[in-house]
Order: structure tokens, then C-alpha cells, then sequence
């Protein structure tokens, strides 16, 4: 019975990660000038500068365009080869998970803990775009989880943090910061260990930085850390700004529809390992709060942290009844999700609503059905239904949300209609993704020619 149940969530889990990954083409700005990198990349061979329809494109490091670069050496399409990689690494960070959180704790905690991550909505999303933010929130955890074990690997730890920085540079060192602090406070982390640590994650980190420096001069460094790395904290030129509160409902968004398990996360905190994820997790909110230009992404990294405090703090409670009734009445909302999302992709989130969608029946039957979980089930069976409700319904989701947010903000549908030889003003999303299906940069269209290809009503 154990082995068919694990079978079974092992295969929910892979389809909710690999099913219709080309469901949707490519959107926002970022994720089709990433996977023109990448296959610039794949073309020319060079793997030290980044390119951008052939210029010098500096604002993130290299992990994610070789690994889109490898999904086009593998003759993968336009929408898979750089998608693939980045679910292939959050399914195989899914696994690692598991394992270090059995051998930490227990196997119920475990297997809480992994469903949680594997089905919130953050976590998921990332999982299927092609932006840094996954790859980094991968390495940097491990990193993590790696330095606070039981017996810390700290070199395994520190591989893994210098992987996080050919991610999105030095992002995941700040947010390192607290573990080196707290253990070297507890002299678990002792001189000599501090120095070989450094070493190792200098001599995988290092020489990408250095070569590409070395190639492309100072320009280099001068739009990579300048303007991209250290401007985001209180320069207005890149675009992102929002208020302090900003991370608040973004975090109840990314850990949906497990953020109700919040209100047992108290009860996680009983030794040095718990302290460190809820230390770090603090941490990082804080650091991204006080940054001026804020994106939902960039609280990625702090998911797993959260999560398996999150289940930690469940069993510990006693499994809770009204957690998996919150969780599962959660649920209730995705059918409105279903519309708001694909429109606030296209639009922004506040000019985003349902409509005239019919969404208080699916909101009913969830809090219907959560009653009658916590109260027909026991605590363990409680908890798999509602992982297994969320890991269906998610997988509805996106099928039925995909096509939708393709139609609407991505640009695959216009290429594919039309074909268009120039470029009307669009978003940046849409030119971006419009040059990306191309496969070139596109002259800006005269009036006529942008009426004729049908785009400005976008």
C-alpha cells in the first residue's frame, strides 16, 4: 500500500512538472530575451559573454543560457529548450529535498514538507518559465540545507552557493550571510573550514566573472554590478519599484494554498536547524523589503526554508484539523484564478477580475469539502488528501490556464498568425517575445504595415 501510494505521488508530481510545459509560449520581458541568450549561445559557441541579437548583454550571470543553451544543442523547440532544464532542476531539487528532510527529521515530515514545496504556487509557476530565479532558489537552498545539518558539508555547501551565484550573482551570498554568522558563532564553522569553504566556492564561482571581465573589459562589471545588482536597491531606472509592504501578499501568493499552515510554523522552532531556516527566511524578507525595486521572484529562495518549517510545525502540532480544511477550501479559488491570471499577466493586477465568471459555487464547494476532510479523516489522511486535491486541481489549472495566458501575453499566437517582417509598438513582453519567434531583431513597422499585421489592438 506504501509503495503504491509513493508511486502514485511521485507520478503527480512529475505531471504537474512536465505536463504542457509548451502550453503557453514565452512571456514577460525577461523569459524570451534569456532564451534568445541561449541560444545565441547554443550558435556561437561562446560561452563566456552573453549575447543579444548579437550585443553584450551583462545583466545576469550565465547558469541559466547554458542551460537553455544546452536544451537547443539537444534540438529542442523554441518554447521546450528552455523550459525543460529549469523543471528537470526543480524536479530533481523536489528529490533532494525529500531525502535531506527524512534524514533531519522524519519521513512524515519528509513527505509533508516535499508536497508542500512541490505543490505551492510559487514554487510551481517558477518551475515553468525560464527565468533565474529557480535555478538560483535551487543551489542557494541546497546551499543551505547542506551548511546546517546535522554534520554540515560545508563544501558540498559551498559549491552549491557558488552555483547560486552563476545564477544571479551575489544575491545568494547576502542571503548566506546569517548561516555564517550563526555558525561560526557556534564554532561549527571553524577558521580553517571558513577558508577551504572560500576556496571552493572561488574557484567555481570565480572564473566566469573574471574571464568575462578579462573579455568584455569594464563595461562589465559596470552594468552587472552598478546598475543591475547594487541599483536595484534605490534607483528607480530599473522599473520595479513598490512599497515596503509589497512582500506581504506577494508571500501568502507564492506558498498558496498552503499559507494558512503559517499559524503552526511557531511550533516548528525547537533546535539549532529549524532556528536557521526561520532565521534565514526573516532574513531575506527583510532584505528584500528594503529594496526598492521589488519583483514576486526574488522571495523564491525562501520558499523551501518556509516549507519545511511549515511541516515541521504541522506534525509537531499534531496535524492540526483545520489546516487541511483551510488548505482545501483554498482550493475553492482557483477557478477565479483561472481568469484573473492569464488577464493579470496581460494587463497588470489591478486591472484584473474575474468578470462575469461564476466563482462562489467553486469557493462553497471548497470550504464544503474542507469540513468534511477534517472531520471524516484522520490527521496523516487529511493532510494526503489535501496535497493530492492540490496536486489535481494545480495540474487542472494549467490546462485550462495555459492556453489562455498564451493567447493573452505571449506573443507565439501573433508570430504564428502572421509571420509579421517588422515590429509595431508593442509592451516589452510582446516585442521581446515577438523578436524572440522570429529569431531576429525586428525593424520598428510604419503605421500601415502595424494596422496591417492586426497587433496594436493588443
Amino acid at each position: 500500500m506504501r509503495r503504491a501510494a509513493a508511486t502514485l505521488a511521485v507520478a503527480l508530481v512529475c505531471a504537474l512538472y512536465g505536463a504542457n510545459l509548451t502550453g503557453m509560449g514565452l512571456v514577460s520581458a525577461d523569459e524570451p530575451r534569456y532564451a534568445e541568450i541561449g541560444r545565441e549561445m547554443a550558435a556561437g559557441g561562446d560561452l563566456i559573454t552573453p549575447h543579444l541579437w548579437g550585443k553584450p548583454w551583462f545583466e545576469k550571470p550565465a547558469l541559466l543560457y547554458w542551460m537553455t543553451a544546452g536544451g537547443f544543442r539537444a534540438g529542442l523547440g523554441p518554447d521546450l529548450a528552455p523550459r525543460l532544464p529549469v523543471a528537470l532542476l526543480s524536479l530533481g531539487f523536489l528529490l533532494f529535498y525529500w531525502f535531506w528532510l527524512r534524514r533531519e527529521w522524519t519521513a512524515e515530515i519528509a513527505c509533508c514538507g516535499t508536497a508542500i514545496l512541490a505543490t505551492a504556487a510559487g514554487w510551481l509557476a517558477y518551475s515553468h518559465v525560464a527565468v533565474t530565479d529557480l535555478p538560483m532558489s535551487v543551489f542557494f537552498s541546497a546551499a543551505l540545507m547542506l551548511a546546517i545539518s546535522s554534520r554540515p558539508k560545508w563544501m558540498a555547501s559551498a559549491a552549491c552557493l557558488a552555483i547560486a551565484a552563476l545564477a544571479k550573482g551575489l544575491v545568494p551570498i547576502a542571503l548566506f550571510a546569517p548561516v555564517v554568522l550563526f555558525e561560526g558563532y557556534k564554532k561549527r564553522f571553524t577558521g580553517a573550514e571558513f577558508l577551504k569553504a572560500c576556496a571552493a566556492f572561488l574557484a567555481i564561482a570565480l572564473p566566469w566573472y573574471v574571464l568575462c571581465t578579462l573579455k568584455n573589459g569594464a563595461e562589465f562589471p559596470e552594468v552587472f554590478f552598478v546598475q543591475q545588482t547594487f541599483g536595484r536597491f534605490n534607483s528607480d531606472a530599473l522599473q520595479h519599484a513598490q512599497p515596503f509592504w509589497f512582500y506581504v501578499p506577494v508571500a501568502l501568493m507564492l506558498l498558496y494554498p498552503w499559507f494558512p499552515l503559517l499559524g503552526v510554523a511557531r511550533a516548528a522552532i525547537h533546535d539549532s536547524r529549524s532556528r536557521m531556516l526561520a532565521a534565514t527566511a526573516i532574513f531575506g524578507f527583510i532584505f528584500f523589503s528594503a529594496m526598492k525595486n521589488k519583483l514576486p521572484g526574488y522571495l523564491l529562495p525562501l520558499l523551501p526554508a518556509v516549507c519545511a518549517l511549515l511541516a515541521i510545525g504541522y506534525v509537531r502540532q499534531g496535524r492540526p484539523r483545520w489546516t487541511a480544511a483551510a488548505v482545501v477550501a483554498l482550493l475553492g479559488l482557483l477557478p477565479a484564478a483561472a481568469h484573473i491570471v492569464p488577464l493579470a499577466l496581460a494587463t497588470g493586477i489591478r486591472r484584473a477580475h474575474p468578470g462575469s465568471a461564476t466563482i462562489w459555487w467553486p469557493v462553497a464547494a471548497g470550504v464544503g469539502l474542507g469540513f468534511a476532510v477534517s472531520f471524516v479523516a484522520s490527521g496523516r489522511t487529511r493532510f494526503s488528501i489535501a496535497a493530492a486535491a492540490a496536486a489535481l486541481l494545480l495540474i487542472w489549472f494549467q490546462f485550462r490556464v495555459f492556453p489562455s495566458i498564451d493567447r493573452a501575453a505571449s506573443a507565439r499566437p501573433l508570430w504564428m498568425a502572421s509571420h509579421p517582417d517588422c515590429a509595431p509598438r508593442l509592451p516589452r513582453s510582446l516585442l521581446y517575445g515577438l523578436q524572440y519567434y522570429a529569431g531576429r531583431e525586428l525593424p520598428g513597422c510604419a503605421g500601415t504595415q502595424a494596422l496591417l499585421y492586426g497587433i496594436e489592438r493588443r
